[in-house]
């Protein structure tokens, strides 16, 4: 799943782009995607440097080799109370990056993952979503398998299946599961800060 997702991506530079500069400008990219938590995987499918130096840049920044096994490919996860109202954030972010701030592609995805960071930072909200987690989101979402609707109770709008009914939607932190924060102290600002995704 992880190839088929890179190879969709269409962000990689055509191989014609050739140069120092574009060299030093991937080199960049790459050392910025590792300092959030790039998996192997991904920085594959938006740096176009060989693999060779990718593990070795990733070998360098973080001390070890690059973790192995396929990326999380399930859209289920983003469906889960607390992921969703995670993941709902993010997409957010992700989409006023792209409207507001001008960005496509990896540049939309890194900036909204900043600010869902920064988000979380203000809220002392645990953070869920790793930046492969957001990347995964990210695809899911531009490829159509997974969309947003608006929630009756709060009107924010949350991530759910492609096709899901959404007519009369209710989301996770107006409706919240049985044992939602079972064991866990609220955030000062308590869960409904989630609810402005």
């Amino acid at each position: 799943m992880g190839g088929s997702v890179a190879r969709a991506s269409g962000t990689r530079p055509g191989p014609g782009r050739n140069g120092v500069l574009h060299d030093m400008e991937q080199t960049r990219l790459a050392v910025e995607m590792i300092g959030l938590g790039a998996r192997l995987q991904v920085l594959e499918a938006e740096v176009s440097l060989p693999r060779v130096r990718l593990v070795r840049l990733y070998k360098e920044l973080c001390g070890v080799s690059p973790p192995k096994g396929m990326l999380p490919f399930s859209t289920d996860w983003f469906l889960t109370w607390r992921p969703n109202a995670h993941a709902s954030m993010l997409l957010a972010a992700y989409r006023f990056m792209v409207r507001a701030g001008h960005l496509s592609g990896i540049r939309a995805t890194l900036s909204g993952f900043r600010m869902y960071r920064e988000h979380l930072c203000v809220t002392n909200e645990a953070a869920q979503l790793s930046f492969t987690r957001a990347w995964m989101l990210v695809r899911f979402y531009e490829r159509g398998m997974l969309q947003l609707a608006r929630c009756q109770g709060c009107h924010g709008e949350f991530v759910v299946h492609a096709h899901d009914a959404r007519q009369r939607y209710t989301c996770g932190l107006c409706l919240p599961p049985a044992r939602a924060g079972k064991g866990r102290k609220p955030g000062p600002a308590g869960e409904r800060v989630l609810a402005g995704a």
